[in-house]
């Protein structure tokens, strides 16, 4: 069969489903699990965050329990939130099953699209058939990477160790699909193929949709497709082709992936990543410039070469994003040794298109050499594949566990009140109920980044006055502090002693846990403030000040003696009561957006940004009752036609041969 071809569909769809149901078999607990032993893994976000859409269905515009507000669609990509919170709600069960049993779903699919990837592209069954099983059961990266081999006994595959480890359940559902999107990519850019080319947008709209690790990997290895196609073909319709599906896809993702979503995102990844250098964008534009050079005088009309040069341009180019790094610091943005599951498939695929060669030179030799390869490429997977079920714990009862222990005891007990918490029990403190607290599940979607230092210092830092003033300053009523013996995993707290006999004890479980109570003039999310006190403090920068902290906290604690009653009106919306007098203004002790309206007696009021990053509304002296409330932005609304129309296109396209007799 020559490369790039089609394989017979009837057996593509029975290998793809044989190989869907023995990956079923290799993970068989995970579709089952509720809770598993990882209670330092990032799942729980995932889970909190499933959970918080399945009880404000179908789509809460604000998030009003993380880092004192952000936009809901910036916290992450929709596809597995969605996924998720429809499982818990609609078949139902719980969410912390639904999204294992989500998760497990496309880990399974993930390995079968291995195999569609190599059989439709590499046109060899058995090649196929080597490289998805290969991908279930081995890891090529542990040659390279002793600290991750290190930390997988037995071997088993890195994708598995992330998902169920590390709970990084939405990057490994993008990998699975990456190579279902990249399939179908080629069949429409090989040839004009209307459902494929509506498929290729879907899919390659779905790894974006999934996780953004995913998409920089699709950002890597679609270039190459494209490349590898037009200089094997030389074929110009291929770069036209390209651009539709690139096109539509971007159109199927354009009511949730807005220009302010990505600007957001970028000065996230500033707070959980270093900054690229100079040297490594030269490296990488030199390697790309080589590899184009040498393919162009290698592949140039020789369509045979294709799945090789696809393959191979896929593997270098993974290989000097996440081994250059681990080597040498190689760093274009973000962090490359987060695609370590990426370069495995690079290096799968080119390794059975290697021996694919190998074995169809037809000489003796070197047919038993592939063998030998083979055998020695897979017998590390020996010792996963005898306790294939060892990495997926179940816990007997998350309810003896600290984190919802100390969730329930807030939620009885504080309900409404905004929390200081920190390491594991930070990470699942919304995984039961709606429970604010001043940092979230994970440092993604911060509208206000000056909030992310509230926690940070408090934690770490000796001072217990400061840390008072900051959790004044956003609004927070308790802080949760796990000493040396609580049975929370990361102690984040580096001075846990320094509230004693400082503040009021709420709560001693009497196993190293102690909530404490912080003292703030009203109990409300809400400050009547002297507007020139606000005023005169400069903006926070990402830099420790007490100064300007104290200032702050002060024109918020000890300003006007009037109280002003805030209550949330759902999760898009609150009202405030107060009487405000010349010279005086509000502060909401929540993120400000550009997209939030305020009004009292049908008169619109203006919003700004204070100091600290959190809203300051003007209202004229009198008593008020404003009404807050978060309209969906421009930006989303125009998005949200975009992705109509897209998907109407892509419908189209899907039903074009359909249609074609029809019309006839």
């Amino acid at each position: 069969m020559k490369s790039g071809s089609a394989a017979p569909g009837a057996s593509i769809l029975l290998d793809f489903a044989v190989l869907f149901l023995l990956t079923a078999f290799l993970i068989q607990p995970l579709f089952k699990v509720k809770y598993m032993d990882k209670w330092a893994s990032i799942e729980s976000t995932f889970i909190a965050d499933a959970r918080f859409l399945k009880e404000h269905w179908p789509h809460p515009r604000w998030q009003p329990l993380w880092y004192g507000g952000t936009r809901f669609d910036y916290i992450y990509p929709p596809a597995l939130r969605y996924g998720t919170a429809a499982l818990a709600k609609f078949y139902p069960m719980n969410e912390a099953r639904a999204y294992h049993l989500y998760t497990a779903f496309f880990y399974c699919a993930g390995i079968a699209g291995v195999y569609l990837l190599a059989r439709v592209a590499g046109g060899s069954r058995g090649a196929a058939w080597l490289a998805a099983g290969a991908a279930a059961v081995i890891s090529p990266s542990y040659l390279f990477l002793a600290a991750w081999r290190a930390d997988s006994n037995p071997l088993h595959p890195l994708r598995l160790g992330v998902l169920v480890r590390y709970g990084e359940g939405p990057h490994i559902s993008s990998l699975a699909v990456l190579p279902v999107a990249l399939t179908f990519s080629l069949r429409a850019l090989e040839a004009w193929r209307p459902p494929a080319m509506a498929a290729a947008a879907a899919g390659c709209a779905l790894v974006v949709s999934t996780n953004f690790y995913g998409a920089t990997a699709l950002a890597i290895c679609f270039p190459i497709l494209v490349w590898s196609l037009w200089i094997t073909r030389q074929d110009s319709a291929v770069w036209m082709r390209a651009a539709a599906v690139c096109v539509l896809a971007y159109g199927l993702t354009a009511f949730w992936l807005v220009p302010s979503y990505l600007r957001v995102t970028i000065a996230n990844l500033r707070l959980v990543s270093r900054p690229g250098n100079t040297w490594s964008i030269l490296a990488a534009l030199a390697l790309a410039a080589a590899f184009m050079a040498l393919t162009a005088k290698w592949a140039r009309g020789r369509r045979e070469l294709f799945y090789l040069v696809f393959v191979a341009g896929f593997a270098l180019f993974l290989a000097l994003d996440v081994l250059g790094n681990y080597f040498a610091g190689f760093r274009v943005a973000g962090e490359p040794l987060r695609l370590v599951p990426e370069l495995d498939l690079a290096l799968l695929l080119l390794a059975a298109e290697g021996l694919r060669r190998l074995w169809s030179c037809g000489l003796p030799h070197r047919r038993k050499l592939a063998v030998a390869l083979t055998l020695a490429g897979l017998a590390p997977a020996a010792g996963y594949l005898r306790h294939p079920w060892s990495i997926i714990v179940r816990y007997p009862d998350h309810r003896d566990r600290v984190e919802y222990k100390l969730a329930e005891w807030m939620g009885t007990h504080l309900p409404g009140a905004r929390a200081m918490v920190t390491g594991s029990v930070r990470f699942w403190y919304d995984a039961w109920r709606d429970l604010a607290q001043v940092g979230g599940g994970s440092e993604q979607g911060v509208l206000n980044p000056v909030v992310t230092l509230a926690p940070l210092q408090t934690a770490a830092d000796a001072d217990a006055v400061s840390a008072i003033r900051w959790m004044q300053s956003y609004g927070v009523d308790a802080i949760v502090v796990n000493g040396r013996t609580s049975r929370e995993i990361y102690h984040d707290w580096v001075y846990p002693e320094k509230f004693v006999n400082v503040l009021p004890v709420l709560h001693d479980d009497g196993e190293g846990n102690v909530i404490y109570r912080v003292p703030r003039r009203f109990p409300d999310l809400a400050r009547v403030v002297e507007s020139w006190r606000i005023r005169s403090i400069d903006p926070m920068a990402l830099a420790w000040d007490p100064g300007r902290l104290q200032r702050y906290a002060a024109a918020l604690e000890e300003g006007p003696d009037e109280r002003a009653v805030m209550a949330w009106d759902g999760v898009d919306a609150f009202r405030i009561r107060a009487g405000i007098a010349s010279g005086q203004a509000l502060v909401a002790q929540v993120a400000y957006d550009p997209a939030w309206r305020a009004e009292s007696d049908g008169a619109a009021l203006v919003i700004h940004k204070d100091p600290f990053g959190q809203m300051l509304i003007e209202a004229p002296p009198g008593r008020h009752d404003i009404r807050v409330r978060f309209e969906t932005p421009l930006e989303n609304r125009i998005g949200q036609i975009v992705s109509l129309m897209s998907a109407i296109a892509a419908i189209a396209l899907a039903g074009y041969r359909l249609a074609i007799p029809r019309l006839a």
